[in-house]
């Protein structure tokens, strides 16, 4: 059974953040854009053909022209929550093969069952109150033979600013991520097909924690779950959370840590039984 992770993040809310990101997320998105070319790196390795792709919350589009030179003869559609991100992805696509632009959230997909031969999604996930509900709904538009890529964060993401942060209220500051094998699970559960989870730790290095505030405003990830109290943000507490994270610091920079997780399942070709789907091995492996 998965943990569940106890909060609410109002979609609503997500969706005015990346809305109000939209402009400035390439300049601060170093992290997720080198996350995005890892998870096309590792696709490069599996043997596939897929005539239709959807890159399942595209942000601003940094899958799609890779995606299109990687399988230049599919068709693809670019997915999002966000309306003024879609309009950024659309720059991304090449002029001759435009890809196709869906507002939609990735637990309620508006597409047929068997739509899709490839659903890649880079770092959308961890936005998700149910995980389940979201890779159902990849299950049920991949067709059969069709490949789930991706990757999301795992609890040790930005553990330095969640512990600097308890140092000064009790407000949820940063949201709770899933753990590699509680997604797993959740695979099994959606009845895909040889699960194969990976994890590794990329650290990004700051002078101050102000930077780092900054870049997560930027890119819109200060959206926190609703449910709590959220202590607001004055000069003291700001002063506080300083001098906090000031014990983190490591030969002159202050990190943050992300936890990468990235996973890949198939659907298979013939329909299991629930006992025969509930029996299937996940394959977790090292990061490099």
């Amino acid at each position: 059974m998965a943990k569940q992770i106890t909060q609410y993040i109002a979609r609503q809310r997500v969706r005015r953040a990346f809305d109000r990101a939209a402009s400035t997320y390439d300049a601060a998105a170093v992290l997720q854009h080198e996350v995005c070319q890892r998870l096309l790196e590792r696709l490069q390795c599996v043997k596939l053909d897929p005539r239709r792709i959807l890159d399942a919350g595209t942000g601003t589009g940094e899958a799609i022209r890779p995606l299109q030179k990687m399988y230049r003869r599919a068709d693809l559609v670019a997915l999002d929550i966000s309306e003024q991100m879609l309009q950024q992805a659309a720059k991304r696509a090449s002029w001759f093969r435009p890809s196709v632009q869906v507002c939609a959230d990735i637990e309620a997909l508006p597409f047929a069952d068997n739509s899709f031969d490839l659903v890649f999604s880079s770092l959308s996930m961890q936005w998700c109150n149910d995980p389940d509900a979201a890779l159902q709904n990849f299950m049920r538009v991949l067709k059969p033979g069709g490949l789930l890529m991706f990757t999301s964060f795992g609890p040790d993401t930005l553990k330095e600013l969640r512990a600097s942060w308890q140092q000064v209220d009790a407000a949820v500051h940063v949201n709770q991520f899933i753990d590699m094998h509680d997604i797993g699970d959740a695979l099994v559960r959606a009845r895909f097909a040889d699960p194969v989870m990976e994890a590794e730790v990329i650290r990004v290095q700051y002078e101050k924690v102000d930077g780092l505030l900054a870049d997560l405003r930027a890119i819109g990830a200060n959206v926190t779950a609703s449910g709590h109290r959220r202590g607001l943000l004055t000069a003291s507490s700001l002063q506080r959370l300083r001098d906090a994270y000031e014990s983190c610091r490591e030969a002159g920079r202050l990190p943050a840590s992300y936890e990468i997780i990235y996973g890949h399942a198939w659907k298979s070709v013939e329909e299991k039984s629930p006992m025969e789907a509930g029996q299937v091995r996940v394959d977790f492996k090292t990061g490099r």
